[in-house]
């Protein structure tokens, strides 16, 4: 059977493995959602602008 130090060893290996497994699944979940809104808010802030200096001339 295991040792003590074992069983912690393998609790340790158990919880950076989850740890890492939920980090991967938040950052693909967010990563996209946070890029594409970043681009979206570029994109109607330059519309904002063409419209503005559009009206200027």
């Amino acid at each position: 059977m295991f040792t003590f130090e074992q069983y912690l060893g393998f609790l340790a290996f158990l919880t950076i493995l989850t740890m890492g497994f939920w980090l991967m699944i938040f950052l693909v979940g967010i990563l996209p959602y946070w890029i594409g809104g970043s681009l979206l808010e570029k994109w109607k802030m330059s519309q904002e602008e063409k419209k503005k200096n559009k009206l200027k001339s």
